[in-house]
């Protein structure tokens, strides 16, 4: 098995343990900096879709509308995923109005498959592009735009569903904490 592919299969495993450790626990849900993740992922995105297309001897086809298609379906698809991850959340609001969150292992267990089918998925599909008219570079580019569509949707949906507790709604998936016994 070459480097490339043995590599992801070691880091994951560790990935995801820490990922699991840090999910158990709740953590204080500050609306003014959830936009931090997003800012410095989407460049970063972004400058990996375009210095795909600046590595030397890359073959990046200018995209036609059935790549645009991909990447636009990439993007839909991320953020439904993203939507529906961050519904998973669990809000918790204390006694003194503030908020914490917890995620929840069925996100843990979404996200799992969708890098489980996005590892299987690109095998499949970078060999058989030519047979099924894809362009492999813009399949591989949708799923950075998956991951950005993820990212944001997921801290969207948070954001939401966070201000409307604040002010005072109600939410399905919070839970009030009881005031501590005197």
């Amino acid at each position: 098995m070459p480097p490339e592919k043995l590599i992801p299969l070691l880091v994951f495993p560790a990935v995801l343990a820490l990922v699991l450790l840090r999910n158990r626990r709740r953590r204080p849900l500050k609306l003014n900096s959830m936009w931090v993740t997003p800012a410095v992922v989407l460049p970063l995105i972004a400058l990996g879709l375009w210095g795909t297309a600046q590595a030397p001897g890359a073959v990046h086809a200018p995209f036609g509308p059935a790549s645009w298609a991909i990447l636009i379906v990439g993007g839909l698809l991320g953020g439904l995923a993203g939507w529906y991850r961050g519904k998973t959340v669990v809000i918790e609001k204390e006694p003194d109005g503030s908020l914490m969150a917890q995620a929840s292992p069925l996100g843990l267990i979404l996200l799992i498959a969708l890098f489980a089918g996005r590892t299987a998925l690109r095998d499949l599909i970078e060999s058989h592009a030519a047979q099924w008219h894809l362009n492999a570079m813009a399949v591989t580019d949708a799923f950075l735009v998956f991951a950005m569509g993820l990212i944001v949707m997921q801290r969207v949906e948070i954001y939401i569903r966070a201000k409307r507790i604040l002010a005072g709604g109600t939410d399905a998936h919070v839970e009030v904490a009881a005031p501590p016994a005197a």
